[in-house]
């Protein structure tokens, strides 16, 4: 076997991670499939590049070794396609390329993206981690990526790109069956939700650690369990966990979102782009679109007009 640019991008992918789930996921690819493609790998090199741990997975010394040569040759190629397809596009017309974590505001920043750049073909790449979109708009693949940041869990941001603060903090609800005796309140106290199963996804950047360390400050110590939100909505609405969501979120005939007691899990919304990009034009019509649906959701609208916030008034023109 001999090694690819396809098979250095899965050895970097383990390493940031820290995680075979997290790389596979990254990858689009099985866990399985990356299990037995790293294992070829090793047969290849003749040793371990990672040892496996309860925690995950740390390189070796070999892996160190061989991570110090990966990553220039993968950034590299990501650059030569990046730059080749950017050249592409530039001779068949305008583009822009978006990343975004998940968000309701996302819609609306499309719709005016479009709207003001008539012509211009607006792509769109979703990405559960944040890190992953900064590194593509650092190697190209990107021009503009739309992300949170989890309070206490500093994303790692590439030199040289641009950063604009959208919200300095974005108070996350938890969302629960309307059964639950915490739904009657209009305000829920994280005590009240110690003896319940929290879920989140542990492939978003940073969720998993800040969950953590609100439960551990508050002296609690729930049951965890990891998977999609998309499960965890099936999950929550029988009653059978609890999870933060964002204030953002729509209601659901069949889910409660309430906001927590003085607000213990925040994170910061970013747009991050290269200098010289389309990063303040971007910026403004993101600002409009989140605006918009901060103010349609009732919950976060009452949160806001609670807290004083400059949402509820536009800017001037």
């Amino acid at each position: 076997m001999e090694l690819e640019v396809r098979h250095l991008r899965a050895v970097c992918a383990i390493a940031d991670t820290g995680s075979l789930h997290k790389a596979a996921r990254q990858l689009g690819m099985s866990q399985p499939s990356l299990t037995t493609q790293l294992r070829r790998i090793e047969n290849t090199l003749g040793a371990e590049l990672f040892s496996r741990e309860r925690t995950g997975c740390r390189p070796t010394p070999l892996g160190r070794s061989v991570l110090s040569r990966a990553r220039p040759l993968v950034a590299g190629m990501a650059l030569l396609v990046a730059e080749a397809r950017a050249a592409a596009g530039r001779a068949d017309g305008p583009c822009l390329r978006v990343g975004s974590t998940a968000s309701r505001a996302l819609a609306g920043w499309l719709r005016r993206l479009r709207d003001r750049l008539p012509g211009t073909d607006i792509t769109l790449h979703m990405d559960v981690s944040a890190g992953a979109l900064l590194k593509m708009v650092a190697a190209g693949q990107l021009d503009v990526a739309f992300v949170h940041e989890v309070e206490g869990c500093p994303l790692p941001v590439p030199d040289g790109l641009e950063q604009r603060v959208l919200v300095e903090r974005e108070p996350q609800f938890v969302s629960m069956s309307l059964d639950h005796p915490a739904a009657a309140s209009s305000v829920v106290e994280l005590a009240d939700l110690a003896e319940d199963r929290w879920m989140i996804d542990p492939t978003v950047d940073g969720e998993s650690d800040g969950l953590r360390r609100v439960l551990g400050a508050a002296g609690l110590n729930p049951r965890v369990m990891h998977g999609d939100y998309l499960t965890a909505a099936n999950l929550i609405a029988v009653g059978e966990a609890v999870a933060p969501c964002q204030p953002t979120s729509g209601p659901r005939d069949d889910i409660a979102i309430r906001p927590l007691r003085d607000d213990p899990l925040a994170v910061r919304l970013l747009l991050f782009s290269r200098p010289g990009g389309d990063g303040a034009e971007a910026y403004a019509d993101l600002t409009a679109a989140y605006r918009e649906a901060a103010l349609r959701t009732v919950a976060y609208r009452q949160w806001l007009t609670h807290h004083k916030s400059p949402l509820l008034h536009a800017p001037a023109a």
